[in-house]
């Protein structure tokens, strides 16, 4: 008769092979520490030990003589610090110890990764063969390592990733990705900010594949680079959107009003704003000119229709059109617009000039006045250069429209600060068509992910438009003191974006530049914000918010049909509950990839298709086979000429059909 524990295992295998492709985890203790934090951040799901691929064993964990052919079977057992279980695969405590406070990390071998507080570790050895991941800065002692064990694999870690998940060990789940354990899902969800002064003599169809292969579905680029025109630059950026578009990516002018250019400075120091100390407002790297002037605006309107006609731009966004600083009125060298106009404007209204606040006059009531008049001049302001992008619209119907504004409603200070004032401009969402994309503030760069939650409850509070909201992360150096790097990297970056992507449509990365190379690979699967995922025989069901890519091979049928939207590594899902199943007959004509939010699809035949989509912007069909004939809701339009080519389409809700023959 069997043993208790030989039926367990053979319970175990069986529940392992049923849910072999499935991404659950367990934590084989009763207090599982940052491990759900770290390993639902790319979209691993908790589960029973008997359905998990990956298991945690934490310290002390007595040792089994089961693990050795679960890991040959596929599973994957992560080990913290020292325990019977790190033993038996002889990652064993040595007889020295070391202060470790500092490491470096194979994966990002030049990066200072520092913790914010030592901790005295021993010094283990390690079985042979094992690949060591991280290692103590000055000493060379291991913290991290692992081994594949069949189809299966052993990851190891020195101590405790601390309380959040990140503070010590940034590349645990890249290291899980050495070892064989591939990102769960695909998500194509993500914008990225360009400026090409960062990648002005790189390939950019291979940047390009790059990009699309990270989840970037739309690169907003640096816009005042090509203000005036100039063969080399035009050049450039023309073939820059040409290989986005092959790409299936979007491509928007980045404004950042009121700076303009830099020759645009140079030329015109007459239309230039002014600091309360009256000097030009060149701050930072941005040269402000002043929009309150009806010459300079109708100058600077009149170049960035001309700008958006010249290129084949997919949207416009007008990033952060409000006032300088962030350190508001308590720093007169950097505080705007005091300008002559703006100060005409006020002395009417108000009856004193706004200088006189940093002189003879004080008080909270004046000094509230032209706080309030800022703010609303720099709602008029945006609400007068919406009307220019509109325009554009008219002449270019395609074309999206995006507002990058700083966030005022989780950090309230903001508003004073430099006059952005949400719930003045929110309510343009009634009239107006285009997303509002939330800029974190730098003040709370140094907080955590759940924060994103919080920003969008108030700003959905403001507004009934909630497809309409758009987040924007900075992943940048922080000017705060933050461990365990100075930018968001790794596993703080992959739960800042997945609770990013769970709470807002649309995820923005500033800038595509700073984003690591080793970041890349689980971008798509963080951005992903799938609630379910389950196995019964054959059948695969997941339930997503936003849409999702499957990891899948060959042909599949979905909800009962056969499916098209698929490439030969993902089968392509619209948001909501759906079963996939493998499909026994041979896969036609196949929408690879789609640049808008799937809502449908079928095969009409073995060569047409028939799909329909949702897109704020023109949406970006990449078929496997030539287009002969496109129907976009019963009307026909022209197949591109040459193949390969993307298909582009309009933006709104649309059904497409396809034939190839």
């Amino acid at each position: 008769m069997p043993s208790l524990a030989s039926l367990l295992l053979l319970l175990i295998a069986s529940a392992g092979l049923r849910a072999a492709g499935l991404p659950y985890y367990t934590v084989l203790s009763a207090e599982p520490g940052a491990w759900p934090a770290i390993l639902s951040s790319i979209g691993f799901q908790a589960q029973p030990a008997p359905l998990a691929r990956i298991s945690v064993a934490r310290p002390g964990a007595p040792a089994s003589p089961d693990w050795p052919a679960r890991l040959q079977n596929g599973a994957v057992l992560i080990l913290e610090g020292e325990s019977p279980l790190a033993d038996t695969f002889g990652f064993r405590r040595g007889t020295r110890t070391v202060l470790a406070g500092s490491l470096t990390d194979v994966h990002q071998p030049a990066l200072p990764i520092i913790w914010e507080k030592s901790l005295e570790l021993p010094v283990f050895d390690l079985p042979p063969g094992a690949q060591v991941f991280a290692r103590e800065r000055w000493t060379g002692a291991p913290l991290i390592a692992g081994l594949r064990r069949g189809a299966g694999a052993v990851l190891w870690v020195a101590a405790s990733p601390g309380e959040r998940g990140h503070e010590r060990f940034p590349y645990l789940l890249a290291a899980l990705c050495d070892l064989g354990v591939d990102p769960p899902f695909r998500s194509s969800r993500l914008w990225a900010f360009f400026d090409s002064a960062y990648r002005s003599r790189v390939d950019v169809d291979y940047f390009a594949a790059r990009w699309r292969r990270a989840g970037i579905a739309a690169l907003h680029v640096a816009a005042w680079h090509f203000y005036e025109p100039d063969a080399g630059r035009d050049a450039y950026l023309a073939k820059l959107i040409e290989a986005c578009h092959r790409e299936g990516i979007l491509v928007y002018a980045w404004l950042e009003l009121p700076h303009v250019s830099e020759q645009f400075w140079n030329d015109h120091p007459e239309w230039r704003e002014k600091t309360a100390v009256l000097q030009d407002a060149q701050l930072d790297w941005r040269k402000l000119m002043n929009l309150a002037n009806r010459d300079c605006f109708r100058a600077v309107s009149a170049g960035v229709a001309q700008l958006i006609r010249r290129f084949d731009w997919d949207g416009v966004n007008m990033a952060e059109l409000y006032f300088e600083s962030l350190e508001g009125i308590s720093n007169p060298s950097r505080f705007t617009p005091m300008n002559d106009d703006v100060r005409a404007q006020f002395r009417k209204q108000a009856g004193f000039d706004p200088l006189e606040l940093f002189a003879s006059r004080s008080g909270d009531a004046p000094r509230r006045a032209f706080l309030d008049f800022r703010s609303n001049l720099a709602r008029r302001i945006e609400e007068e250069w919406i009307a220019e992008l509109e325009a554009a619209r008219r002449e270019k119907p395609h074309l999206d429209l995006v507002l990058t504004h700083v966030d005022d409603r989780f950090d309230t200070g903001m508003r004073d600060a430099i006059g952005a004032d949400a719930a003045r401009l929110l309510p343009l969402l009634d009239r107006h068509s285009f997303t509002f994309l939330i800029e974190d503030p730098a003040t709370v760069w140094n907080l955590g992910p759940q924060r994103y939650q919080t920003i969008a409850s108030r700003y959905r509070a403001l507004t009934p438009h909630r497809d309409k909201l758009a987040i924007d992360l900075n992943i940048v150096d922080r000017y705060q003191n933050v461990y365990p790097t100075k930018q968001q990297t790794g596993t703080e970056l992959f739960q800042l974006v997945h609770h990013a992507a769970a709470n807002f449509q649309r995820v923005a990365l500033y800038f595509e530049n700073s984003l690591l190379p080793v970041d890349l690979k689980l971008l798509p699967s963080a951005s992903s914000a799938v609630t379910r995922i389950e196995a019964t025989g054959t059948k695969t069901t997941i339930d997503s918010v936003s849409g999702v890519g499957l990891p899948w091979k060959g042909p599949a049928i979905v909800d009962g049909l056969p499916w098209p939207a698929a490439d030969d590594e993902t089968v392509w899902l619209p948001s909501g509950v759906h079963v996939v199943e493998p499909s026994p007959v041979p896969a036609g004509v196949r929408l690879l990839y789609l640049n808008a939010d799937l809502q449908s699809a079928r095969a009409v035949s073995p060569t047409a298709i028939e799909f329909t989509y949702e897109s704020s912007a023109r949406a970006i069909a990449i078929l496997d086979r030539a287009p002969r004939r496109i129907q976009v809701d019963g009307a026909t339009q022209t197949p591109p000429s040459s193949w390969p080519a993307p298909i582009l389409l309009p933006r709104g809700h649309h059904q497409v059909t396809i034939a190839t023959e």
